[in-house]
């Protein structure tokens, strides 16, 4: 059975394999943005078998496995780890097209050593074969950050968090990655969640402060942020469909805090307004921190309610919203910029007909001192792959500045996916030795790989900031 050739995969000139090989591939990563479990970095998991380090909450897999009509027993039921891995192989010649079959090839390939196509004819061996592999220490969470030269990790944090395992990874000394926490509020947000008064009371136990005015609850989350930014974190994160920008004095929102806590119902426009003044508190509150904040905006979440009933969120049953952001996104970054509190940003969105717009958005609000104040986030979630990066890259270039680009992130909860950054890598080499080979930027390879060397992680290290 012939192979996947992965050595060549995706670099379709002489001009993309020599940037790919002599420029970007050994450069290390910085994963400013995922989902990692701290906790298992700090206690060097190990991890029993295939399922469990690579099918274990990768809704990318469940959503192909639920295509091709797998009974979900296999996919987040009560099946036997070697069963839904069965299954998985079952899939994987079915994914002719779709990123994971390149992604399946190329994790297999960067872990395991295994070059064979997975089918269900020889998955038993590769079972086999990965698992005892697994024993070793280079493939256990640490061993993994260091084997894939991990320079950074920035996890996603509820304010809540006691941050006891990035405490632990700090104090353990061994790992040389640099483990920090991001500080993810969405929760603070959401005015209308029937938890958000018992949140934000367990918010104000943890800052050690009453959260009976809107401005306590300010003060609580000022008292998190720092409490973060002395456990080594630089970055927040926001996660919203629509984005909502809603301008309110602060009594108003002061009094539509007391009605939320009160338990009285809440408008839709009262909810605006909240998420808006408070979002921009946030931003002011980052920005005296020097912190980076980023908007993940475009998901909707959860579509199936059967499903959601039954396994609960981040199953795999979201999808992309379309939407109007221009004058939304402009109005709140503007806001912010007039009285020079804008925090270094990055934007995301899951609506790829946004990135020419987002490119000249973010354009609008540059500043002297800074390369690439603001940032065109990395093509997100359904676009991390070849089409999805070559449109973001192709607009943040035509509409920005692509050589001020932060780069990839793997925003995944799984230790199998740092070969993205190596697939990200040769899409951005792709397009880099396409642009060589019909003579829009010179063959001087120094020249350009010292650009694809910024972008793959200096950009990110002098960005950040995080040490």
């Amino acid at each position: 059975m012939s192979r996947l050739d992965t050595e060549n995969l995706l670099l379709n000139s002489n001009s993309a394999k020599k940037l790919f090989y002599d420029y970007a591939e050994g450069m290390p990563i910085f994963d400013y943005h995922n989902h990692l479990n701290p906790k298992d970095i700090a206690i060097n998991r190990q991890f029993d078998n295939l399922t469990e380090i690579w099918l274990e909450g990768d809704h990318y897999k469940w959503r192909a496995m639920r295509w091709l009509g797998v009974n979900e027993e296999l996919i987040t039921g009560s099946a036997s780890p070697e069963e839904k891995f069965m299954a998985w192989a079952g899939c994987v010649p079915r994914l002719v097209g779709n990123p994971l079959y390149h992604w399946t090839h190329l994790e297999l390939a960067r872990y395991f050593g295994v070059q064979e196509r997975l089918t269900s004819g020889n998955a038993r061996e590769i079972w086999e074969t990965c698992n005892e592999q697994l024993k070793s220490p280079s493939l256990r969470a640490g061993g993994i950050l260091d084997k894939f030269k991990v320079k950074v990790a920035c996890t996603t944090d509820d304010p809540l968090d006691s941050l006891e395992f990035h405490r632990a990874i700090r104090e353990n000394g061994e790992l040389t990655t640099i483990v920090a926490p991001a500080f993810r509020p969405d929760r603070v947000l959401d005015l209308t969640h029937p938890d958000f008064t018992s949140y934000v009371e367990t918010l104000g136990s943890t800052a050690d402060q009453a959260v009976d005015t809107y401005q306590e609850l300010l003060e609580a989350l000022q008292h998190r942020i720092q409490y973060f930014h002395d456990h080594g974190c630089r970055l927040s994160d926001h996660g919203f469909g629509s984005f909502p920008y809603e301008p309110a004095g602060e009594k108003e929102v002061a009094d539509i805090y007391g009605k939320a806590i009160s338990g009285l119902s809440i408008t839709p426009l009262e909810e605006r307004k909240y998420r808006t003044h408070t979002l921009l508190k946030l931003g002011e509150m980052y920005h005296a921190m020097g912190w980076t904040m980023q908007l993940h905006i475009g998901a909707i979440r959860n579509n199936n309610a059967r499903m959601f009933a039954k396994i609960g969120k981040d199953s795999g049953y979201d999808s992309i919203m379309d939407f109007h952001l221009a004058e939304s996104l402009n109005g709140f970054l503007s806001r912010l910029d007039s009285s020079d509190q804008l925090p270094q940003t990055i934007v995301y969105s899951l609506y790829s007909s946004h990135y020419e717009m987002l490119a000249t958005t973010i354009g609008n609000f540059q500043a002297a001192g800074v390369e690439g104040k603001l940032q065109l986030g990395s093509a997100w979630w359904f676009h991390d792959q070849k089409e999805g990066m070559l449109k973001q890259l192709t607009a943040l270039s035509s509409m920005g500045l692509i050589s001020t680009f932060v780069g990839m992130l793997t925003d995944s909860r799984s230790f199998m996916s740092f070969p993205r950054h190596e697939y990200f890598r040769r899409v951005l080499c792709r397009l880099f030795g396409d642009w060589i080979k019909e003579g829009e930027v010179p063959a001087d390879y120094d020249y350009i790989g010292a650009i694809i060397q910024d972008i793959c992680y200096l950009n990110a290290e002098r960005y950040f900031q995080i040490r």
